[in-house]
């Protein structure tokens, strides 16, 4: 398979949030990432797909994303390496919420008294370096200390990653679901080497229309980290899916998005418990009254 990379200079918050605006997508790249030439000081967006890239698909997501033209340049690069794994690798264990995220190129040892989990470069979006990520895996620190939820749920799993920490911190059962089939595959994969594997049920579903999801429900922890737009559309479904008394850990919020997100999920009997903002993202924890 040939493969074309698309790159583009951005600020990192919309390199970023073009990142996850392409991997909602599952018609654009095989994987795209948000990294930083530490050189010069400029972050960039890249994303490989296969030749001929639709550039112009890229520029309409850029614009509806942004707000703003992006210039992406295009090259076309050697079919015998693996561009997905290789534009994952060296990055840096993640520490949040006493979770150590780590992937296979990591060699130091794993701090004492965290929960490891290791998260190797793959065709799914979330290895826990994005501040959506990292949010998300200190709310359910948040949470655990407070009560162990049985009835779980990570909507728009990406690589697992959510899931997986759940399962590992609980040792229940967790639906992990993705309208992706690559990322369905890779979270299974995940979760048998993470040791989890007959605690993950990996469905291929959008949103939390699945037969297995509704027979699951209702739920006492929802967890989806995608983008604002979804999440407000998804606020429905969760309120039926939500028992009473229920967490809902929301993530993929720039902070300008957050207010519009609270009001959708107001409206479903859902109340803002508590606002984590990194950067300029924000992950919030709601409860179904």
């Amino acid at each position: 398979m040939q493969v074309d990379q698309l790159s583009a200079p951005l600020t990192k918050e919309q390199a970023y949030a073009l990142v996850d605006a392409v991997m909602e997508r599952d018609d654009l790249a095989l994987t795209a990432t948000a990294h930083e030439n530490e050189d010069i000081e400029q972050w960039y967006f890249e994303a490989s797909c296969e030749s001929p890239a639709n550039v112009e698909s890229f520029s309409e997501l850029a614009r509806q994303t942004l707000g703003m033209d992006v210039e992406f340049t295009v090259s076309t690069l050697d079919p015998e390496v693996n561009w997905v794994a290789k534009s994952l690798e060296g990055l840096a264990p993640v520490v949040a919420g006493g979770f150590y995220v780590y992937g296979s190129h990591e060699t130091g040892p794993i701090p004492h008294g965290v929960t490891a989990i290791r998260i190797d470069a793959a065709q799914a979006f979330g290895t826990g370096h994005h501040e959506t990520t990292t949010g998300c895996l200190e709310a359910i620190d948040k949470l655990l200390k407070r009560k162990k939820p049985t009835r779980m749920i990570d909507v728009g799993t990406g690589t697992g990653l959510l899931a997986i920490a759940l399962a590992k911190r609980t040792r229940t059962p967790v639906i992990a679901s993705d309208i992706d089939p690559i990322s369905v595959t890779t979270t299974i994969e995940n979760a048998e080497f993470n040791g989890v594997g007959n605690q993950i049920i990996a469905l291929e579903a959008t949103g939390l229309t699945h037969p297995t999801i509704a027979q699951h429900a209702p739920y006492d922890l929802i967890v989806a980290n995608i983008l604002a737009g979804p999440l407000m559309a998804l606020a429905p479904a969760v309120g039926k899916a939500a028992q009473k008394g229920a967490t809902i850990i929301l993530s993929g919020i720039l902070e300008h998005q957050a207010r519009g997100v609270i009001n959708a999920y107001a409206r479903q009997g859902m109340t803002l418990t508590q606002k984590l903002q990194r950067k300029d993202w924000t992950t919030l924890m709601l409860e179904m009254k």
